[in-house]
């Protein structure tokens, strides 16, 4: 290998805050920061872009696709401000936040109300009639026609869908609030000091696990079976299995060969360095190569022209009236929709999916920073982290985008693949998420990546998930059977449950449908399952603090004062507030008794001095 060949920057979150003294080593290139930050766009795209489809029917706006491309730009611009609000002030680990399926269920159960059902008539887009393709909710893949219609016509489809996302926006927006008193009220964090390493693997590994089902979708297998049953490489399994093959070949066999770019310094003028860009961009790579090859086979007619079968969603130009009738520029602002609506059914459904949707991000902060190379975040990061979050789906509420906010699995996949945990990378792809969501012809045509290219991406991203979450049993005892049956029980309960309810919901009938609707979608959730019925059983089941791997997770996660000087150093460096907002904060007095501030330094080391001194007494 050359002299000149660039080492790729196996960067972690906790380098990166040395960046100011070496920037060099710690951060990666601008080039690399904005490719990464390209990548991490590209792999929450397919979960984010799916939601306003999903939304499309309930909505009554299945067959107008304007009306869908403005929901793609708001959903966008929504996740680009909320990722920087979270990755700056929040949990501070490289983690991007977007839509939920969590709160789709709710939606629509919202919408199957009979209020908004016997109002809901075809929404067509009022220009001149022209027949196109476009898959539905209700239906696998129809042709639709586009009347002429006149502006009162135009006026009472309009107000027809605006009056519902106004009532999702006022329930998202009302439920939200809860989030936030949780996370900053230190409710999470208070339950952290009861949470083990068997708690959070079984609640990781369903967080993967669970997530195959939100990525079956728009082929339209069997609509019978669920709500997602629906299988996104299904369509075309043949190029799912290219895209997994790519992603196999650049991340774990090419990863360690460099190949030549040129590249020109004032000291050495035009010349050739060896970059690792297989291990840099595996996924965006593989989202390339496979995009350009069905592009060249749907030049060729090798995919069916029919929309009616599966194999048409590997086609380039599926969703090209997407791309034809969105805006080139539109900026969502807050109540575009009108004034949100607020309903008792609403708020209690939508609160359902926030719980969900807490118990997930919970899982996924570890997992990111397992992934970023530094320790679990401390109580006061997790408070923050949820807290704003519940911000974030406030802020998605108040601009209408249909849904609420948390953090993406499929990402923090992706920096297990790419190995590079860098805040920047996350906030240089948050800003994409803006600019492209005011700029909504580029979201647009990105929307043409064929299903199974991006079917093939979550299921190496969600294998991934799911394996960090198995991996947190390294601190516990698996010769012990208690640990075995914990986990494994845990885990096939949280899939089989869900699974089950999903199919049978009429099965919870309390009296009261807004708490039937309540205990349905939290018992419908893997995560909120199996993480629930670990966390009981590990603390019930009659285990040692050593088997149950507690002494050494609380060494990692318990208070300051329980972990070195080198530990404390880092989880400061990580998650402390910036810009000097520790230093203004702990001025004030008041602030030592707020869960989402982060502790007094010298107060700490004061103590950790005193327990040190107290210990090498007793030794001597």
């Amino acid at each position: 290998m050359s002299e000149d060949a660039e080492e790729a920057p196996r960067t972690n979150i906790a380098a990166e805050e040395n960046y100011p003294d070496d920037p060099d080593e710690e951060v990666p290139s601008i080039p690399v920061t904005i490719g990464l930050g390209l990548q991490h766009y590209l792999t929450m795209f397919g979960s984010t872009v799916s939601i306003p489809f999903v939304l499309a029917a309930p909505l009554c706006i299945s067959q107008n696709p304007l009306a869908i491309s403005d929901l793609i730009s708001t959903i966008f611009f929504v996740s680009g401000i909320s990722t920087l609000l979270q990755t700056t002030f929040g949990i501070r680990l490289p983690i991007v936040q977007g839509g939920t399926f969590a709160l789709v269920t709710p939606t629509i159960a919202i919408m199957s109300l009979e209020k908004w059902t016997s109002t809901c008539v075809p929404n067509t887009v009022p220009f001149e009639s022209i027949v196109v393709s476009y898959a539905c909710f209700t239906k696998c893949c129809v042709h639709y026609r586009r009347l002429d219609l006149t502006l009162s016509q135009q006026a009472v489809q309009t107000e027809m869908w605006h009056s519902r996302m106004r009532e999702i926006q006022g329930s998202i927006i009302i439920s939200s609030f809860f989030q936030v008193l949780i996370g900053f009220t230190g409710l999470m964090g208070l339950c952290l000091r009861f949470i083990g390493p068997l708690t959070i693997a079984p609640t990781i590994a369903l967080v993967g696990l669970a997530l195959i089902d939100a990525a079956r979708f728009y082929a339209c297998k069997d609509l019978n079976r669920s709500f997602f049953s629906f299988s996104f490489p299904a369509s075309h399994w043949g190029m799912a299995i290219l895209t997994i093959c790519l992603i196999v070949l650049f991340s774990q066999y090419l990863e360690r060969f460099p190949i030549p770019l040129p590249a020109y310094s004032r000291a050495k003028g035009c010349h050739f360095i060896w970059f690792h860009i297989f291990r840099l961009f595996p996924v965006l790579l593989a989202i390339i190569v496979a995009w350009c090859f069905s592009a060249v086979l749907t030049a060729a007619h090798a995919f069916p022209d029919d929309p009616s079968l599966p194999a048409y969603q590997a086609r380039t130009d599926a969703r090209g009236s997407v791309l034809i009738n969105s805006p080139w520029i539109r900026f969502p602002y807050p109540f575009q929709w009108g004034l949100p609506t607020v309903s008792v059914a609403g708020v209690f459904g939508m609160l359902a999916g926030i719980l969900a949707s807490m118990i997930e991000s919970l899982g996924d902060y570890y997992a990111c920073a397992r992934l970023a190379g530094t320790k679990p975040p401390p109580q006061h990061a997790v408070n923050r982290g949820i807290a704003m979050e519940g911000i974030g789906s406030i802020l998605a509420g108040m601009i209408g985008s249909g849904n609420g906010t948390t953090s993406y699995s499929e990402n923090v996949g992706a920096i297990g693949i790419t190995r590079v945990a860098s805040r920047a990378v996350v906030q240089c792809g948050a800003i994409m998420m803006v600019l492209l969501g005011i700029l909504s012809k580029f979201g647009a045509l990105f929307s043409t990546i064929p299903n199974p290219v991006i079917g093939g991406v979550f299921i190496v991203m969600f294998g991934m998930i799911t394996a960090v979450g198995l991996s947190n049993l390294q601190f516990c005892n698996m010769n012990s059977s208690r640990n075995i049956f914990i986990t494994g029980f845990s885990i096939i309960f949280g899939l089989v449950f869900p699974s089950w309810l999903s199919a049978n919901s009429s099965a919870i009938a309390t009296g009261v449908p807004e708490l039937d609707q309540i205990i349905v979608v939290l018992l419908s959730t893997s995560m909120a399952v199996g993480g629930l019925l670990a966390f009981i059983l590990d603390n019930t089941i009659p285990g040692t603090q050593q088997e149950r791997g507690m002494l050494v997770w609380h060494k990692q996660v318990g208070s300051m004062s329980d972990i070195d000087r080198d530990a404390r150093d880092e989880i400061r460096r990580v998650y402390d507030l910036p810009f000097g907002l520790t230093k203004l904060v702990h001025r004030l007095s008041c602030t030592r008794y707020l869960p989402f501030c982060p502790p007094r330094h010298d107060d700490t080391d004061e103590t950790v001095d005193i327990e040190m001194k107290a210990t090498s007494g007793l030794t001597a």
